[in-house]
């Protein structure tokens, strides 16, 4: 910064004084802590309303951060080396998301290559002989997969809709992606609700279940990531050359299309071949 001359002699966005990271980490906190505190209701009786509030909280927090960084894009202050840094940061935030999915990967790697060291547990077998029946992955599980493939598509027409100056393309593959997205968490709630097996009891089912259902929570994180970038383009926001809020939610969608390919062939496919489907 030119001190005497009062500008800026640099590129950066310096930020101003924000109490956005303070609050949201005491709703975080709150959050954690109510939701610990539900699962022991015979212990704490108030652990729903910590929970709540702290949703709440978080939910505030986002509107305002979210907010004051889309200001601050319209104001200018996102140069390209700024939009550069962005990139790296959300580079990092997927880079996270799949070493979390990893553990869920290595822990269904272990519990079926090595049954023998959970005889205890699952028999011996895998899947465990509590398990009659698995999910056809040929039903379903299919149809899912090729729903996020063809909104892997439609995303990336939304994209280049947008490179290209098409604001109707960029709406109309947003409309579509969205569609797909909300399809694609409703088939995937109704076998959660047909399945053969509910949660825990074994290994099979626990794995299936926090697998499954985590990438299920963030296609549904990613529609919502979506619709914002959906009200925002209806707004006027987004430029060919400033558009980093809609790459960043393309990137996580096809974060999330990726893990589904993998779940589908591990967890689905090759997770329950040879035995009965439901």
């Amino acid at each position: 910064m030119d001190i005497m001359a009062g500008n800026k002699s640099h590129t950066y966005h310096i930020l101003d004084p924000d109490p956005w990271p303070l609050i949201g980490s005491l709703s975080a906190l709150t959050f954690t802590t109510g939701m610990v505190m539900s699962f022991h209701p015979d212990v704490f009786n108030f652990g729903t309303p910590v929970l709540i509030a702290g949703l709440i909280g978080l939910v505030f927090t986002f509107f305002s951060w979210f907010g004051n960084i889309i200001r601050e894009a319209h104001a200018g202050d996102h140069t390209p080396v700024v939009q550069l840094h962005l990139r790296y940061g959300m580079i990092l935030f997927i880079a996270s998301e799949v070493m979390f999915f990893v553990g869920w990967f290595w822990s269904w790697f272990d519990f079926s290559l090595f049954p023998s060291t959970l005889t205890e547990v699952v028999d011996g077998q895998w899947p465990p002989a509590a398990i009659e029946e698995v999910i056809d992955a040929f039903d379903l599980p299919l149809l899912n997969t090729l729903i996020l493939l063809c909104s892997g598509t439609t995303v990336t027409w939304a994209h280049h809709a947008l490179i290209n100056g098409d604001r109707e393309g960029l709406k109309k593959g947003l409309w579509a992606t969205i569609i797909l997205g909300v399809l694609f968490s409703c088939i995937q709630a109704y076998e959660y609700a047909a399945a053969p097996f509910g949660f825990g009891g074994n290994t099979y089912s626990s794995a299936f279940y926090m697998a499954t259902g985590f990438h299920g929570f963030h296609v549904i994180i990613g529609t919502i990531f979506l619709i914002v970038c959906l009200v925002r383009s209806y707004k006027g926001h987004f430029t060919p050359r400033q558009h980093f809020g809609f790459e960043a939610a393309a990137w996580y969608w096809h974060f999330v299309d990726v893990v589904w390919l993998f779940l589908f062939i591990v967890v689905y496919v090759w997770g329950g071949w040879g035995y009965p489907t439901h």
